[in-house]
């Protein structure tokens, strides 16, 4: 339950923090900042909700600087026809390394690789994806948005409390977490008092 609770906190975070930014950054220096996340609860498959839908400002990242390079390289060992799908597993794992790192940073105990096994499995099941779509015609196989939906957001959570969060509960970062919480609310609570 905690974990739901923290997912959805992040997002909502992400989304109202960016939401709060995005009017002075309009206003007093003339542009918009692109939306970090597209209803990811509407994606219709891992390709959607990692590639057009989830934290877009990483996908914008790793687009250019590792995707595309290794597509390139891709493309003149395996044709082009092909060439994305190393591109996808080198992303995933590109992104896995980093979420590794980042986790480091916030518990200080060594990595057990569950995250980045997180992100190659999403990998691999993308580039499964992709190559499928390629195979057989997509108008055919194509499921209904009330079935797909379910199921991508489905395997999203699941693999997510598999793997991504299992280091999270395992050394209480949940339990600081909710702590933290608390504190910051009954902080606030006391300042509105004074």
């Amino acid at each position: 339950m905690v974990l739901t609770l923290y997912c959805s906190h992040i997002y909502l975070e992400l989304e109202i923090a960016l939401a709060l930014w995005a009017t002075p950054a309009r206003v007093l220096l003339g542009f918009e900042l692109e939306p970090h996340f597209n209803e990811p609860y509407l994606a219709t498959s891992l390709q959607d909700f990692w590639g057009s839908r989830w934290n877009l400002m990483v996908t914008r990242i790793l687009h250019p600087a590792v995707y595309k390079p290794i597509r390139r390289i891709s493309t003149r060992i395996m044709g082009p026809k092909w060439a994305s799908l190393p591109a996808v597993l080198g992303a995933f794992a590109v992104s896995g390394l980093m979420h590794e790192l980042i986790f480091y940073y916030f518990t200080r105990v060594y990595p057990t690789w569950e995250v980045i096994w997180f992100f190659i499995l999403h990998g691999i099941c993308v580039a499964i994806e992709v190559a499928m779509k390629k195979l057989i015609p997509t108008d055919r196989w194509r499921l209904y948005p009330a079935i797909s939906v379910p199921m991508t957001v489905g395997f999203v959570v699941v693999t997510s409390f598999w793997l991504f969060f299992a280091q999270i509960v395992r050394h209480g970062i949940d339990e600081k977490l909710v702590k933290e919480c608390l504190m910051s609310l009954n902080f606030v609570k006391e300042m509105l008092l004074l």
